[in-house]
């Protein structure tokens, strides 16, 4: 029988989401689920996971599960194509992590790369959280609970990805074939790999205030493009620009198509060509900014709209989530039950091990 195709992927509830998750994944996300390719869809709200580092403020994560779900919804996951759940409402992944915690050791996770750069960010470097220390680990247990073959997420999630396909193998070596080792699915346009945020940092973060949300109202995606970060040697109009590191130019590689210089911009064919005017000079940045503003209305209003038909009925999306999770739970307990009888510790469901007990005391 051919093994079923299965999505997982999530995010913390420490924020709305913006526009950088969503061309890093969210998008993708609601075309996978579209396409039929797959069996199944699980989409998961990591607050579990953003209690790790946010252990002294539950009720910010409590607060944003609920935005996390809207920004879902509104984006097109829908609850009949894909199981939304919520992390901490499935106890079974925090068996599946214990048990992963003895795979792995403590120089390996110290090694990786996202952890490494997540505890610089975070200044953790003298008083690192065990449990935030261990998340690859965690991850491992959300990504193979539910046999997940595709994880679609964004490149900085590479190393993550790869230490869970690590826990499998090994985990298998051990107990014998139980766990599915993931795929990493990164988004196809280079620009979606890492948007950065609108003042030409890295990385989008709430803390940072570089962020366009998904349910920024149109003023505030206006005024947020006005005030983005270009070329701070393109100071006169015939000056000539430079197209790396603009973040204007970045956000048009990730969202323009040919057809918006048909709808907002006839002066040019496509964006190669808008490239190059800038890069000759004699094209200014607000004009090149009106033209981004214009796309990004475009993608995010229908977002908007449907975001405030949701926020209507906020009992229905508790509803929702909760059916989510115990579809979720469902499967994740078949998991453990596979897990255990591996390793050899489901003790009350073996008669065979019981009877052979029982037989070996009786010839003593």
């Amino acid at each position: 029988m051919a093994k079923e195709k299965i999505i997982l992927t999530g995010d913390r509830p420490t924020g709305r989401l913006h526009i950088g998750h969503y061309v890093g994944s969210l998008r993708r996300r609601v075309e996978l689920q579209n396409s039929g390719l797959y069996d199944k869809t699980f989409i998961f709200i990591a607050d579990a996971q953003a209690l790790t580092d946010n252990m002294d403020n539950p009720e910010k994560v409590r607060q944003n599960v609920i935005e996390v779900a809207l920004d879902y919804l509104a984006c097109g996951l829908d609850p009949t194509k894909s199981t939304i759940f919520i992390q901490s409402q499935i106890p079974e992944l925090c068996e599946l992590s214990f048990y992963y915690m003895d795979l792995v050791t403590v120089s390996r996770l110290q090694r990786n790369p996202t952890v490494k750069t997540e505890i610089q960010m975070r200044n953790f470097e003298t008083s690192i959280p065990v449990g935030f220390f261990t998340y690859p680990i965690s991850q491992a247990a959300d990504i193979t609970a539910f046999k997940a073959t595709t994880v679609p997420v964004g490149e900085d999630q590479e190393p993550m990805i790869e230490q869970a396909r690590e826990i499998v193998r090994r985990f298998n070596h051990i107990y014998g074939e139980t766990l599915v080792e993931p795929e990493i699915l990164l988004p196809d346009n280079a620009a979606c790999l890492r948007l950065p945020g609108t003042d030409g940092k890295a990385k989008m973060s709430k803390s940072l205030g570089n962020c366009i949300y998904l349910s920024d109202s149109a003023d505030e995606v206006t005024k947020k493009i006005k005030s983005m970060y270009t070329d701070p040697n393109h100071i006169r109009v015939e000056d000539p620009g430079q197209i790396e590191g603009n973040t204007v130019f970045t956000y048009l590689d990730a969202f323009c198509r040919p057809e918006h210089f048909d709808r907002y911009w006839n002066d040019y064919a496509n964006l190669a060509e808008l490239k190059a005017h800038y890069q000759r000079g004699g094209l200014g940045d607000m004009k090149v900014k009106k033209f981004l503003t214009a796309i990004m209305q475009e993608e995010l209003e229908p977002i908007r709209t449907r975001r405030k038909e949701f926020e209507q009925d906020i009992p229905a999306i508790y509803d929702m989530l909760k059916k989510g999770c115990e579809v979720a739970r469902e499967q994740a307990a078949q998991t453990l039950d596979e897990v255990r009888r591996a390793m050899k510790i489901n003790y009350f469901d073996d008669a065979e091990l019981i009877a052979e007990q029982a037989r070996k005391f009786k010839a003593e």
